[in-house]
């Protein structure tokens, strides 16, 4: 024992939840709870200096059960008695569901007693409730017989565990505690040497080892350290000074190495800073030299370009503080660190992006728009007329909030085409949005900068693309957006195509409001019953339906032959049509299955077939075949599959030939 401690039968106990003051250790603990406030008044303040208490360790009970406290024999216990539950005196009990339940509080059964080298009272406001800040000493181990309350706290009949002076000195005769004490203190002479040289702490720690009991050093040591709370209490446990002395070695041991680990792996991570700092200096110099050489304009700086791209993108001001907050952070990182290059990307999407810029609107001139759409298409006079009445409010209001067309019709019918015809008679800029196929709500709102390889929607990505706030912009096949667990693209339209919400509209990657109240928006669409209803709402539908056959015929001979021609370099002197209504009705044919047979056989003529294999039933399409070209067919008739083989091969089928030998 470091000093003889006459101990009292009985202690007020102090519980430490899953914490164990070891002997000659020294804690700091704050008592505000009214059971502990009452312990420290009564055994403590009020006794001075001659107070003592006992501190018992307490697990965290797993479940609340009817039974009271129980006191349990601690693990990694060296003594022959064996492990036992004892329930003894029961709290108040406390109504729950019915029923009286009560907390299980496992003590443990051994304990440290402690005294108080510090105590200070305080008074908290405004509640008025006593509290106690005491610095504790552990002095001795002790083994609880029987635990009781006394009033509001805890108190233990307890029986001393330390060893006699004569006891002790027969121990330290034994060869084996002998060979224990040497290598406890070469390994703590070890520890001592390595945190001296971290900490500087001079050789004041050494003195330990020679003027305290070895016994009390292993205490002392393990309580320095971070341990788990099963092997604070095995050291608690262990009574016998061979086994504690082992126990503490191997801690100590185990400390020692992992201090050594963590010095190696901050050796090497300040080689590398080392390394970044070298080459962050001498870059300065690079730089430096080149402004003495006037080198500078020829090799300018990347970041202060895009510094100066920013201050005239006409940013908002709340997006332009954003955008510097950025951009500082930016010049505080080397090109080598990680999120270097998405922060410049990113800082280049707001430069880019058209803030303020705008298209020139043409004064709207209604009757030269009204002579764009019929020299670009064809009939669609309804069509026509809902355009130019479109147009004819945005003339009288430009910053009308109109309704966003939405043409429905089978493809070909020149859907798209009417769009860039409205860009055109408003003289803007016509930009294209393709739906298709889009199942991720990231492809309209962006992907959060979060994520690796990020990227802006397909709004905001084209806006930087076309250069102008102003667009036209098509959502062209808008029916054919789904949806699965990556979102629903189509709900997020909703924003986009509601004149009160887009003036905020916020992209995930941009992060930053954008104003989309400015653009005018046309969407297509082969079928409205694949829209979402929501969706559809926002929208005007224009019904374009398809051509008939004449109209197909006068588009052929005005619009699609003239820009064949042109396309080959030829006039209309080069090419002659004769019966026209007969190549158009071939041209309609493939619509029908019942008219492939006629088709293939004008196929096998153009290609130089001399002979063809027809089937009897379908002997009722020659008769749309011209005369010439039947002339220079030979048609073979076949009523069966054995038929078409027999004409197809001379003689016969061979491997029929075959089964005959």
């Amino acid at each position: 024992m470091a000093e003889s401690v006459e101990l009292p039968s009985r202690l007020g106990i102090l519980p430490f939840r899953n914490k164990v003051l070891l002997p000659g250790a020294i804690i700091r603990i704050r008592c505000t709870s009214p059971s502990s406030v009452k312990l420290v008044e009564q055994e403590l303040w009020q006794r001075e200096e001659k107070g003592l208490i006992g501190i018992l360790p307490v697990r965290d009970a797993a479940e609340t059960t009817t039974v009271g406290t129980v006191l349990s024999q601690g693990v990694g216990s060296d003594s022959g008695e064996r492990s036992s539950r004892i329930q003894v005196g029961n709290s108040d009990p406390q109504k729950a569901d019915g029923k009286k339940q009560q907390e299980v509080i496992h003590w443990h059964t051994r304990g440290v007693a402690a005294r108080a080298l510090h105590l200070s009272r305080g008074v908290e406001k405004p509640s008025g409730r006593v509290t106690y800040i005491v610095v504790l000493e552990g002095l001795c181990r002790f083994n609880v017989q029987e635990l009781s309350t006394r009033g509001t706290y805890y108190t233990a009949r307890i029986s001393p565990l330390e060893m006699t002076k004569a006891d002790m000195e027969q121990v330290e005769q034994d060869p084996d505690f002998i060979t224990l004490s040497r290598q406890f203190k070469a390994t703590a002479m070890e520890l001592i040497s390595v945190l001296e040289q971290k900490q500087k702490t001079g050789g004041r720690t050494k003195v330990l080892l020679e003027t305290v009991p070895v016994h009390k050093l292993a205490d002392i040591f393990v309580a320095s350290f971070e341990i788990s709370f099963e092997e604070q209490l095995s050291m608690l446990d262990s009574v016998d000074l061979k086994v504690r002395l082992s126990k503490a070695t191997e801690l100590v041991d185990r400390h020692l190495q992992s201090i050594r680990v963590a010095e190696k792996i901050t050796q090497k991570v300040e080689g590398q800073l080392s390394k970044s700092q070298k080459e962050f200096l001498l870059r300065q110099q690079m730089r430096a030299i080149k402004e003495e050489l006037g080198d500078n304009d020829d090799d300018e700086d990347d970041v202060a370009t895009l510094e100066r791209k920013m201050q005239s993108a006409g940013m908002p001001s709340t997006i332009w503080k954003h955008a510097q907050r950025e951009l500082r952070r930016l010049k505080k990182m080397q090109p080598q660190q990680p999120g270097y290059n998405s922060s410049r990307v990113y800082l280049e999407l707001l430069a880019d992006l058209p803030w303020q810029k705008a298209s020139e609107e043409l004064e709207l001139d209604l009757k030269a728009a009204k002579e764009q759409l019929d020299s670009d298409h064809y009939g669609l006079v309804k069509v026509k007329q809902r355009i130019i009445e479109y147009l004819a409010v945005r003339k009288l209001k430009p910053d009308a909030r109109g309704p966003v067309l939405c043409f429905v019709g089978p493809p070909g019918v020149g859907k798209t085409s009417l769009a860039s015809s409205i860009a055109t008679a408003l003289g803007r800029k016509f930009i294209r949005i393709s739906l298709g196929g889009v199942k991720d709500e990231a492809d309209i709102r962006g992907h959060r900068r979060t994520y690796i390889g990020s990227m802006p929607g397909r709004l905001i990505d084209g806006l930087k693309r076309i250069g102008v706030c102003n667009p036209v912009m098509l959502l062209d096949e808008i029916d054919k957006t789904g949806s699965d667990v990556r979102g629903d693209p189509a709900s997020a339209l909703l924003e986009v195509l509601d004149p009160e919400q887009n003036k905020t509209f916020n992209d995930h990657y941009l992060n930053v409001p954008f104003d989309l109240s400015r653009l005018v928006f046309v969407a297509t669409a082969n079928r409205v019953q694949p829209i979402p209803p929501p969706l559809l709402d926002r929208m005007e539908v224009i019904e374009l339906p398809g051509y008939t056959p004449e109209e197909k015929l006068k588009i052929a001979m005005g619009h699609l032959l003239p820009r064949v021609l042109e396309q080959h370099g030829l006039n209309s002197e080069f090419l002659q049509i004769p019966e026209v209504m007969r190549l158009l009705n071939i041209v309609l044919l493939p619509s029908s299955n019942n008219n492939l047979p006629f088709l293939q056989i004008l196929a096998a003529h153009r290609c130089g077939i001399k002979r063809v294999i027809l089937p009897e039933r379908n002997l009722k399409d020659l008769v749309e075949v011209p005369p010439p070209v039947l002339g220079s067919l030979e048609i073979l008739l076949a009523k069966r599959m054995e038929d078409v083989l027999e004409q197809a091969f001379e003689g016969g089928c061979p491997w029929r030939q075959h089964s005959k030998l």
